[in-house]
Order: structure tokens, then sequence, then C-alpha cells
């Protein structure tokens, strides 16, 4: 089993492609095939089923992808560890939900690009916080951000690089906002009894915040659409489809030109911790302690919280 082989397998098994995996890698077509047989051969097993232009892994394939990215991303630390250059110039995969990819990331992305030009960024997107702490423990990714405020894992180590109010929003056209506007007041429980709030998946942290505040409020609210993305939520809600809840730093736009309003609701405040997190016994190269060091400067700018669970 060669290095090449595994890092052949490794980008076939993300892209499911022969053709965009020689590219990716600067192979023609045939030396693609040709690698990925002789590892099928050397393990006796399938690695990928060819039906017809399709390829996908089958249950080994997905037993060795877990184990061909510890044994490449050993080998890079390798590398780093026996050099004299600690210049980043390596890779660092992270991974983040879709809210923070869309509004909080881009920045930090953008800085670590203009300090360390030769450093390799890999992003792969994931909605679920629990599935984003189980790929940090496997090692399938270097670095995690998450929305959330609970550490369920000893191996984990835990920065807090954000804390940000959660809020109901809706359309200043919407019965609610009108309401209140003429009040002006905040939202009595009561008011919120069977009003349609359009939520994000199941698990997602903002979502269980709202649904145990509903609780605990005795009120029964109607989740009747469900978005895995933010900027859907935001354009149903400003369409006066239902109410939103979600973190301020997603809808600073549309709060400060009036598109979606705010709705105080007495007796309950919200606010939510965005963290950054990565296995505590990987050891971090140069690249990796050189994101950190821009994710913290970029997203906090201040001495952040580190928290082993």
């Amino acid at each position: 089993m060669e290095i090449r082989q595994l890092t052949t397998f490794r980008i076939l098994a993300q892209t499911l492609s022969f053709s965009r995996t020689a590219d990716a890698l600067n192979y023609v077509q045939s030396s693609v095939t040709a690698q990925i047989q002789a590892l099928e051969e050397e393990l006796g097993v399938r690695l990928f089923d060819r039906l017809g232009k399709r390829v996908t892994l089958t249950d080994a394939g997905r037993r060795l992808q877990l184990y061909a990215e510890k044994i490449l991303n050993q080998v890079n630390e390798a590398r780093s560890a026996v050099t004299d250059n600690e210049s980043p110039t390596g890779t660092v995969t992270i991974s983040a939900p879709e809210s923070l990819c869309t509004y909080r990331l881009p920045t930090l992305l953008h800085e670590f690009r203009l300090q360390y030009p030769q450093a390799r960024l890999i992003f792969r997107p994931c909605l679920d916080c629990s599935q984003l702490r189980r790929r940090v423990s496997e090692g399938l990714i270097d670095i995690a951000f998450i929305i959330d405020d609970i550490f369920p894992s000893q191996a984990l180590q835990y920065e807090q690089v954000g804390h940000d109010p959660l809020y109901i929003l809706a359309a200043p056209d919407h019965p609610v906002a009108l309401q209140l506007a003429r009040r002006g007041t905040t939202l009595q429980g009561t008011e919120l009894q069977g009003e349609h709030f359009l939520l994000t998946e199941q698990g997602c942290s903002y979502r269980n915040t709202l649904e145990a505040a509903l609780r605990r409020n005795g009120i029964d609210a109607v989740a009747d659409l469900e978005f895995s993305s933010v900027e859907a939520i935001k354009q149903c809600t400003m369409a006066g489809l239902g109410l939103a809840f979600l973190p301020e730093f997603s809808a600073q736009a549309e709060i400060a030109d009036g598109r979606l309003v705010k709705l105080p609701w007495e007796g309950n405040t919200f606010a939510i911790g965005t963290y950054m997190l990565w296995h505590q016994e990987k050891w971090l190269s140069p690249t990796i302690r050189a994101f950190i060091e821009s994710a913290r400067n970029t997203l906090c700018g201040e001495k952040v919280t580190t928290l082993a669970s």
C-alpha cells in the first residue's frame, strides 16, 4: 500500500469521479484507474462500485476512507515535524455549519489566505454540530466551528470565538410585528401561541434553544416549514410566511435596513456561543497553529476562552 495510492483513493472517495480525481492530481485517468485497481487487488476487496458513469463507495471503501485520512494526516505531520522550515505551507481541513460559512468565516479565510498564501485550505460544510464533533474525533477534519453551548466529548479542545444574541424575527408587516409596533411593548408569551415558525433542521442548536423556551412557556407554536439554509429562512420570513429565530450576525443587514424586525419576548433573552474545536491529542502542524491564531484574531480580536471538555 503506497502513499500515492492512498492519496488517489482519498480524492476519488471525495469526488466520486475518476476524471475529476485525475484533474485534481494532474494524472491521466488511466493512472487513477490503475492505482485504485492495484489497491483493491492488494486488499482483496472492492473499494468502489462502478455503475455506468456513477461511482460509489462500498462498505469496505468507507471503512478505508477513515484510515486513509488518518494515515495521510500523520504523513503530513511527520513531514512538518522533521523539517526545519516552520513556515505554514501545509494543509488545514476545516468544517462549519452553513450560517458560519456564509456570515462569519469568509473574512477569516480571506485574511488567512493573504497572510499565508502557500497554505492550502480544504473546507467541508456540515449542518449538524454532533456530526462535526464526530468528524473531528475521527480525524477527518482538523478544525471545526460550531454554534452551541454543549460540550459532550472528553477528547476535544474548545475555544470560544464568539457570543451572539438570538432573536425572534419577522417581516415588518407581519401581524405580530404590527401589533407590537402599535403597542410599543414586548411580546407576551401567549402571543406566540399557534404562530408559524420557519426553523432550521432538527438538531440545530438555535432551534433547540427556541423549542426549549416555547415548552417552558407552555406555547404550542407550529413549525411547518423546515430549512437547511438560513438564507432561505430569511427570504421566506421577509415574504411573510412566518417567524424566524436566528443569531443576530446572520441577519444584521436585513435588520439594519428594516426588511426584518426583532420581536423582543418579555422575560426571555437568548444568546449562544461560537466555538472552534480540535482533537486534544492531535499534533498541531505549523499551518494548523497559524490558522487557530488567525481565527482568534479575526473572529474575536481578544483573548479567548479555552475549554477542555
